[in-house]
């Protein structure tokens, strides 16, 4: 088939290799553009090295980018990790129309952080769903969709690197064949379950001492390793990625105070919370890079009663 991809960095890359790997001819490329100074995107290295038409336009709104669609003459548009509203008078100029990945079970968790939330809220599953785009947000019918588990102890990068970003590439292929084959099913999302969650940036990722420990090593887990979930130490920030919690049985159980270091081993440092403690095991301050927790400690000068989130 002539597929057109629009996408951007690794899993755009690894969408484009793998139509290629098959034998698919790719007419077209669609990366937006860099931010000045910033390394060039893997998909547009990518198309560059085979000699692909490579488009980066500002905004896929206007009459370039529709133009430039047109005249590659694509059975079908593949949307791989898109940030540029793509509207409906340009995903339908495919001969086929446009299918897009989106990194959850739709209609749930619509929005640009959706592998974050369901780690951060405690869900025991999530997934990935192959759409077809309109004009709303993660709002088109479904095409396809592929569930995975999300384990207690499973973090961001797990979840995405382990399952959901080679899954991915691979419902791209099968849903692009369905569709050529005609023998796809477009199923009208239900709006009665629709969610949207917007973004965990820094704002979000910031670790409330006073919550349940659950709600902290979920947050911890959310945010692994991107953006980050942090807390501050004399003012200056504390990120934590690697945890384990542990949960008190019984009352006054709890040792320390809210948000204290409450003890220090050779492999972390343990903060309490509510309900509990977490046990930090790898971190990274401002001006330091990520470390073993333990090791950390010694670089800030942690003791046992230095407390955090001040």
């Amino acid at each position: 088939m002539r597929v057109a991809v629009i996408g951007q960095q690794e899993f755009g890359k690894s969408v484009l290799e793998a139509f290629i790997a098959r034998g698919d001819e790719v007419v077209a490329v669609f990366c937006a553009p860099e931010k000045p100074g910033a390394k060039a995107d893997p998909l547009k290295t990518a198309a560059l090295e085979r000699g692909l038409p490579l488009h980066q336009f500002a905004s896929l709104r206007g009459p370039e980018a529709h133009d430039a669609l047109a005249a590659s003459k694509a059975d079908l548009g593949i949307m791989a990790y898109v940030l540029q509203f793509a509207p409906q008078s340009f995903v339908n100029i495919p001969r086929l129309g446009t299918i897009q990945y989106h990194p959850s079970l739709l209609p749930k968790y619509r929005g640009p952080s959706s592998i974050n939330w369901p780690i951060i809220r405690g869900d025991s599953n999530t997934g990935l769903t192959i759409f077809r785009p309109n004009d709303g947000l993660d709002e088109g019918p479904v095409v396809l969709q592929k569930e995975t588990a999300i384990s207690p102890d499973d973090t961001l990068g797990s979840v995405y690197f382990d399952r959901l970003f080679p899954l991915g590439v691979s419902a791209m292929l099968e849903a692009a064949d369905l569709v050529m084959a005609g023998r796809h099913v477009e199923t009208v999302q239900d709006e009665g379950l629709a969610s949207y969650e917007g973004w965990c940036r820094d704002a979000e990722a910031r670790i409330h001492w006073p919550s349940h420990v659950d709600f902290i090593y979920n947050l911890v887990r959310g945010c692994n390793p991107a953006p980050g979930a942090w807390t501050t130490l004399n003012g200056k920030k504390l990120q934590i990625f690697d945890c384990r919690k542990h949960r008190v049985r019984t009352f006054g159980a709890v040792k320390g105070k809210i948000g204290e270091v409450s003890e220090i081993t050779g492999t972390g440092f343990f903060v309490t919370a509510q309900g509990g403690r977490i046990e930090v095991l790898r971190a990274k301050a401002d001006d330091t890079k990520k470390l073993p927790a333990s090791e950390l400690a010694g670089v800030l000068g942690l003791t046992v009663g230095t407390l955090l989130g001040t």
